[in-house]
C-alpha cells in the first residue's frame, strides 16, 4: 500500500506531537488510531475502492486522518476546503463525486450517495492505486479537475529531510497545504494548524507554538508588513519563511528582510498538476530561484519553463493535455535564465499586449504594492481600438484615500522605473478583494 511507508514513520513518533490545533496537541499514535478508527464508518457507507469521494473539510487533525484513512482505502479522495464552497456543486460534477462526506463532531462521519456513477477514462488509470482530485484556481475561466495517482505523488516523501514545527498556512485543497502536511508528516514533524489565518492570528499561532517554518504567500507578507503583527508578537522561534502560489514583489522580499532579521527566506515552486518541487534561492534577498529535485526535470522553451516530473498528473478531467509530445508539462510560467537559477516574470496567459510590446503584471503590480497606504493591486489587460491593450490597474488602500491624489501618486512612481508603456492608463478603487483565498490576484478587466 503507498501508505505504508507513512505508517511506519509514525508508528516510530508515537508518542510524539503529529498536530497542535486549538490549543491541543495529537500525538502520531493518536493518529494511526484515528486512521483505522474511520475504516469502520467508510466501509459501512459502501466507500471502497476507486470510489470518487468529496472530503469536505478544513484543516484538522481528524480531516488529516480521515484523508488519509480513505487513501489507504484506495478511494480517489476530492479535498473541498471551506473557501470552495461555493464551488463544490461544480467540481462534484467534473469530478464525478459518487460520495460526499463530512466530520460531524457530535455524529462522527457524515456520507451521502450522490447518485452518480465515476466512468472517466482517467479514473481507470489508476487501476489498484488511490487517487486525488485537485482544482486550479479557477480565475481565468472554468476550474479544471486534476487527477493524481497518489503512488506517484507520495513517492518524493519517502526520503526523510529535515525535522521542523510547520505552520499550515495553505489551504486543505490546495497542493502547497497538503505538500506542507505530507513533508510535515512523513518526517515525523508537528503541524501547528490554524484556523484563524489572519497576520495576528498566524503570529500568536508561531508564538505559541514556537513554529519554525512559515509557509505563506507573498500577499500575506505583505498584508504582515502593513498590520504591523509581526512587532506584537515573539517570532523569534521561527527559522525558514517559505513563499509560494504568487508572484513575490521585491518591495515585499526587501519588507520581510526587515520583519524576519536571521530568518532564512525561501521561495518555493509548485502547480497542482505536478506536485512542489525542492528549491534554493540564491539568497534571502534574491528572486533568482534554483528548482527541480528527485523526479523532476526542467528546461526553458521560447521563455517559458517546462517540467518532467515523475509525480506528474493523469491529466485533466474537463480540459486538453497540457503535455508535450515527449511528455513535459508546460507551465505557461515566463522566466528568465540565469545558469542554474530562474526569475518568474509572471504567467503568460497574463501578459498584456501594448502594441506589441509585452508588459507582466506583476512588475507594474510590485511598484504599486511598495507604495504607502496600499494594500491589493490587480493589474490587467483592456482593449484598445489603437494599441490593442491598454494597461489598467485596481487598488485597495488601507485607510480611504481620494481617487485623483492617488492616481497621481501612483503614476508618477510607475512613470519613474517603468517604461512609458506600462504605466497604468486606467486606475480605479476595486471594492472587493482582489486576491482569492488561495492567494492568487483576480486580473479581470475594469468596468
Amino acid at each position: 500500500m503507498p501508505l505504508t511507508f507513512l505508517l511506519e514513520v509514525f508508528a516510530e513518533h508515537t508518542r510524539e506531537d503529529a498536530f497542535v490545533f486549538a490549543g491541543r496537541a495529537s500525538t502520531y499514535g493518536w493518529l494511526t488510531e484515528r486512521i483505522e478508527h474511520w475504516a469502520a464508518p467508510l466501509r459501512e457507507a459502501d466507500i471502497d475502492r476507486g470510489t470518487v469521494v468529496m472530503l469536505e473539510a478544513g484543516f484538522s487533525p481528524d480531516a488529516v486522518a480521515l484523508l488519509l484513512a480513505l487513501l489507504h482505502r484506495g478511494a480517489i479522495v476530492v479535498p473541498a476546503a471551506p473557501s470552495s464552497q461555493h464551488h463544490t456543486e461544480r467540481f462534484a460534477e467534473i469530478a464525478q463525486v459518487e460520495a460526499m462526506v463530512r466530520i460531524d463532531a457530535e455524529r462522527g462521519l457524515q456520507a451521502r450517495p450522490t447518485g452518480c456513477t465515476a466512468d472517466h477514462p482517467l479514473y481507470d488509470q489508476l487501476g489498484e492505486h488511490p487517487g486525488l482530485v485537485l482544482f486550479t484556481s479557477g480565475s481565468t475561466g472554468e476550474p479544471k479537475g486534476i487527477v493524481h495517482d497518489v503512488t506517484r505523488l507520495l513517492d518524493k516523501y519517502r526520503v526523510r529531510r529535515r525535522c521542523h514545527r510547520t505552520v499550515a498556512f495553505l489551504l486543505f485543497d490546495h497542493i502547497g497545504g497538503l505538500d506542507t502536511a505530507l513533508y510535515s508528516l512523513s518526517n515525523g514533524s508537528c503541524l501547528v494548524l490554524v484556523d484563524d489565518r489572519t497576520p495576528d492570528g498566524v503570529c500568536q499561532a508561531v508564538q505559541d507554538h514556537r513554529a519554525e517554518v512559515l509557509p505563506v504567500a507573498p500577499s500575506f507578507l505583505n498584508l504582515l508588513a502593513l498590520s504591523g503583527a509581526h512587532q506584537r508578537y515573539d517570532l523569534s522561534s521561527l527559522r525558514f519563511v517559505t513563499y509560494g502560489a504568487e508572484m513575490m514583489p521585491a518591495a515585499t522580499l526587501d519588507r520581510c528582510q526587515q520583519m524576519f532579521p536571521g530568518v532564512t527566506l525561501l521561495q518555493k515552486y509548485g502547480t497542482s498538476e505536478v506536485g512542489t518541487l525542492r528549491s534554493k534561492s540564491r539568497s534571502s534577498d534574491s528572486l533568482w530561484v534554483k528548482i527541480g529535485g528527485e523526479g523532476y526535470q526542467t528546461r526553458v522553451v521560447d521563455g517559458q519553463l517546462e517540467i518532467l516530473a515523475r509525480s506528474s498528473m493523469l491529466g485533466y478531467l474537463n480540459a486538453d493535455s497540457p503535455f508535450t509530445a515527449d511528455g513535459w508539462f508546460k507551465t505557461g510560467d515566463d522566466v528568465e535564465v540565469d545558469g542554474e537559477y530562474i526569475r518568474f516574470l509572471g504567467r503568460a496567459s497574463d501578459v498584456i499586449n501594448v502594441g506589441g510590446r509585452k508588459v507582466h503584471p506583476a512588475e507594474v503590480e510590485g511598484i504599486i504594492l511598495a507604495l504607502p497606504n496600499i494594500d491589493e493591486v490587480a493589474v490587467m489587460g483592456e482593449a484598445n481600438p489603437l494599441m490593442g491593450q491598454i494597461v489598467c490597474a485596481q487598488l485597495r488602500t488601507v485607510t480611504p484615500e481620494d481617487l485623483g491624489p492617488l492616481r497621481r501618486r501612483v503614476r508618477e512612481a510607475c512613470r519613474q522605473q517603468l517604461d512609458a508603456y506600462k504605466v497604468p492608463i486606467k486606475i480605479e478603487l476595486a471594492t472587493a478583494p482582489l486576491t482569492s483565498a488561495r492567494h492568487k490576484v483576480h486580473r479581470h478587466p475594469t468596468p
